[in-house]
């Protein structure tokens, strides 16, 4: 493990996988000041308010428009990763957080709803692409026994943005009604620091060896990555990976649902994908306020229980990237999902007898930290990694476009979706959850094999 692999990887994680992380929980804390001030506009564009149906829609596209967005970006991974390569994609996706902090930031000042939900798009539109490319670049510079420790970097520093976006809406800090479009558009500040430094660290050596055929860059890339002249054991491993595909070229995403030869790992990255976003993990993170309001905990200790939850989420995340080398990625992502899946049952059982048991609200709180330490642990950084290990080169970005759109598509349903859910089933809509993470669960106990130190064409090779 060297200072500049590190490094690289810190920086990665911090300048776009945290993002991804802050805008999750973000519109949690200051959705009352958001609904005001939509309501507000409202009445002075048209000389009435909204009523609370068109209002409650209103505010769930704010919140569900980032995953739209974030659809809309990891539809264009493929292109962007082989025209710019991995490092100059994350270099030039940075320039979307700019925009999308502008129009968050001058919205109330300009009166304008609409410059909120833009920003909010363009941010998932970042979101998007850093969340696919992240993974795969670092699973691409990584040595095969780091893979997992280091892909699994950036769900801690997407843990840590959920913590700070809880910790900033504090009513000390940017909590207030007057901060909302500061608290939005903070955001600039980590993407100002990764578009500033990571033109100092090279680009991927697979990207460079395998697609564009650049030896010489390979090796230098390896040298300063890995921090040893000795280099060609690897170098070796990539030309037979290279010759293994000489006769492939780079797949469409067309291509690769069609393709018979590796139909498992296609199924696999989308049970994954989609099981991970159907989790109810972004229920959690999107409406935890209100759902902390149905366990009848006091309106002003919301906040501080929130901030809770995020040290939790970060110490979860830390305890899956420390082990997931001894453990191995099965045992961490299945015991993820059963996880979420009993305390999402316990969450239904919990708010069916609070009245009854006033006590029975402290084992909701409970089940409720309890789905976010299982996800932290194993399915928010395991699901991606597994998508980088388990195709080779000429699949790999296809792979996360595939992985990547169903991760949206589910993100965005259940963002539009559970605030109508909630009020029309109650208590109850968390067993649907409970049911998704428990057949997921089960899919990678019988299908995904361990992956852990094994190059892409040994595990191409236990598939096959």
């Amino acid at each position: 493990l060297t200072f500049p692999l590190l490094s690289v990887t810190f920086l990665v994680s911090f300048g776009s996988s945290m993002l991804y992380g802050y805008n999750l929980a973000v519109v949690n804390s200051p959705a009352v000041h958001i609904k005001a001030f939509y309501n507000a506009t409202w009445s002075q564009r048209y000389g009435h308010g909204l009523t609370s149906g068109p209002l409650t829609l209103l505010y769930s596209l704010t919140v569900s428009i980032f995953a739209l967005g974030g659809l809309m970006g990891s539809l264009l991974v493929g292109v962007l990763v082989e025209r710019y390569g991995r490092n100059g994609t994350l270099s030039r996706s940075s320039l979307l957080v700019f925009l999308a902090g502008g129009f968050m930031g001058f919205s109330r000042e300009l009166g304008s709803p609409e410059m909120v939900i833009i920003g909010r798009f363009i941010m998932g539109l970042h979101s998007g692409i850093c969340l696919s490319v992240v993974p795969l670049y670092l699973g691409e510079i990584a040595p095969k026994n780091l893979r997992g420790f280091l892909g699994l970097m950036p769900s801690i520093f997407i843990c840590l943005g959920v913590f700070f976006a809880q910790v900033l809406s504090l009513p000390e800090l940017l909590g207030e009604d007057r901060f909302w479009p500061l608290f939005l558009s903070v955001v600039v500040i980590p993407a100002s620091l990764q578009l500033l430094l990571l033109h100092c660290f090279p680009e991927s050596p697979r990207y460079l060896l395998i697609e564009k055929n650049d030896i010489s860059g390979a090796t230098k890339a390896l040298h300063r990555l890995l921090g040893t002249p000795d280099v060609q054991d690897v170098i070796k491993e990539m030309k037979e990976e290279q010759r293994s595909l000489s006769s492939v070229e780079m797949v469409s995403v067309w291509q690769l649902l069609r393709d018979r030869s590796v139909r498992w790992q296609t199924l696999s990255v989308v049970v994954v994908n989609a099981g991970m976003q159907l989790s109810g993990i972004d229920a959690i993170w999107f409406y935890t306020n209100t759902i902390f309001e149905n366990t009848r905990i006091p309106v002003s200790q919301i906040p501080y229980t929130t901030v809770g939850t995020g040290v939790i989420e970060v110490v979860a995340g830390l305890i899956g990237c420390f082990t997931i080398e001894k453990l191995g990625r099965r045992p961490l992502i299945i015991t993820g999902f059963c996880t979420m899946g009993i305390c999402s049952a316990g969450i239904t059982v919990s708010l069916l007898l609070q009245n009854a048991l006033p006590w029975m609200r402290y084992v909701g709180i409970t089940c409720v930290v309890g789905i976010i330490a299982g996800f932290c642990m194993g399915p928010a950084g395991v699901s991606f990694l597994i998508t980088a290990e388990l195709f080779t080169q000429s699949h790999r970005p296809a792979a996360y476009i595939v992985g990547g759109s169903l991760n949206w598509v589910c993100n965005f349903t259940v963002g539009f979706i559970f605030p109508f859910l909630q009020m029309s089933t109650g208590a109850f809509c968390y067993l649907v959850f409970c049911g998704i993470c428990l057949l997921v669960a089960l899919y990678i106990y019988l299908v995904i094999p361990e992956t852990k130190n094994k190059t892409f064409v040994e595990i191409s090779h236990i598939f096959a």
